[in-house]
């Protein structure tokens, strides 16, 4: 009784993984018997995708592996344009709104500034990068939205920041005063679009900095890990 249980079952899972060769000679004569006016074209036009009449009077198509424009702008320039962008507004709406002494308003205008870039400008290169992280080149702390020790650093880095672009504003007129043979007078004011050039560029040689000591620190720590095996 054994023995012809074992054969049904050895003969089912023949029949199970039998080729149905019929079934594919009819599909292969099928696709040849179709001739090319017959065959259906896929269409990306708008209105017959989307059912909606007031898109054909667009007369568009769509392509979903279309490039946007926006992607082939380089990363660079992306990440210099927004923290240009932010640092000049911030200089308009601290510098211009309010009636305070100079000083304060440079510590106000670098905790402000601390503040959108940590809130704001890091937060957004995070949601435009990719698995390349291209935009870790831009941050002084490349680290994510949730490490809240950041608020407080970016605050007191971008106070430095804005001390070294006021330095920055003195230095210029002070050349500005030698080249003319005057002295002490104010020939270049503090303006948002000056202000975010200088404010990107001090940025930037700081971010430099950091990432010139990063990697020395990890060619000397490989270094001594290869040092390790050797010794091994």
């Amino acid at each position: 009784m054994a023995k012809k249980k074992k054969k049904f079952q050895e003969t089912t899972i023949e029949n199970y993984y039998d080729l149905k060769l019929d079934k594919i000679d009819e599909l292969v004569a099928a696709l040849k018997d179709e001739s090319p006016a017959e065959k259906t074209e896929i269409s990306y036009n708008v209105a017959e995708i989307t059912g909606d009449d007031r898109a054909k009077n667009r007369n568009k198509e769509f392509d979903p592996y279309k490039v946007d424009k926006f992607s082939r702008i380089p990363a660079w320039v992306k990440a210099l344009f927004i923290k240009f962008w932010f640092a000049g507004c911030a200089c308009y709406f601290v510098m211009f709104g309010l009636k305070i002494d100079d000083l304060d308003k440079l510590v106000i205008l670098g905790a402000v500034l601390g503040l959108i870039v940590d809130v704001l400008v890091n937060p957004l290169f995070r949601f435009m990068e990719s698995d390349k992280k291209e935009y870790n080149a831009f941050m002084m702390f490349p680290f994510r939205f949730k490490a809240f020790w950041t608020f407080f650093t970016n605050l007191i880095y971008y106070i430095v920041v804005i001390i070294c672009v006021n330095y920055c504003y003195v230095g210029l007129n002070n050349l500005i005063n030698l080249i003319s043979g005057t002295q002490n007078e104010l020939k270049v004011g503090v303006e948002p679009l000056l202000f975010g050039v200088f404010a990107v560029i001090i940025d930037m040689i700081f971010i430099g900095i950091k990432d010139g000591i990063v990697i020395l620190i990890k060619k000397r720590k490989n270094s001594k890990k290869e040092e390790g095996t050797l010794n091994v």
